[in-house]
């Protein structure tokens, strides 16, 4: 006997199937967190509003202003004089010293950008309330912080990055102070209103002035 129904046709599934998938969303990569990307822009404009107020390095290094200091108190007035008008200038030339140093050591480079690396990525920008897990441990934020000092002192004081670095900066100092003491400062003119060093220079103090000389007719009489 023939059955009266009709035979079952296969149906494709595909384009339904397709159809009802959800869009694949991309993860951009690299993207910067919020509190690195403030603080990036902050250590920014702060370099640069600093390095604003540097003098014309034309002045910096004119020769005819070299002249060998009468005596000792004669070269700390003139160093006085001058780290308070080419404080920026001084700070760049320190820097640049201690860079090519670091350059110089490669070793020392890796060194200390991975121990910069590890207090910001583990300690600084680190959530709260994402714990670190190494090796299926969970370590609390004391064990993190004392992991990082005792990390800090191994490569400071068992590497050469100590020595670099205070070679560097003796040598940037020695410069700074050779400077200081054989520029004369007598075309130098420091501005009551010259604003102070901000941020990280601001270490370095406020702009003394030079006051002017005052006759002893211009000077106020008693009555």
């Amino acid at each position: 006997m023939v059955s009266s129904h009709p035979p079952v046709l296969p149906v494709s599934t595909t384009a339904t199937t397709t159809a009802s998938q959800p869009p694949i969303v991309t993860a951009v990569m690299g993207s910067q967190p919020p509190a690195v990307r403030a603080l990036a822009n902050r250590v920014t404009e702060t370099v640069r509003n600093s390095l604003s107020r540097s003098r014309p390095w034309s002045e910096f290094l004119n020769r005819s202003a070299f002249t060998k200091p009468d005596s000792i108190s004669d070269a700390a007035t003139r160093f006085r004089k001058n780290s308070s008008y080419f404080r920026v200038n001084y700070v760049c030339i320190v820097a640049l010293i201690i860079g090519f140093s670091l350059l110089a050591n490669p070793l020392s480079l890796v060194l200390l950008l991975c121990l910069a690396a590890s207090w910001i990525y583990l300690y600084i920008f680190r959530p709260a309330d994402r714990p670190l897990i190494l090796f299926g441990r969970t370590f609390s934020d004391l064990e993190i912080l004392g992991g990082l000092i005792l990390s800090t002192i191994a490569v400071i004081f068992f590497t050469s990055v100590l020595s670099v670095l205070i070679s560097s900066l003796m040598i940037g100092v020695a410069t700074v102070c050779v400077h200081g003491a054989f520029r004369a400062p007598d075309d130098l003119f420091l501005d009551e209103q010259d604003p102070a060093a901000v941020g990280f220079l601001s270490f370095i103090g406020a702009p003394t002035t030079i006051s002017s000389v005052h006759s002893p007719s211009s000077a106020p009489s008693a009555v």
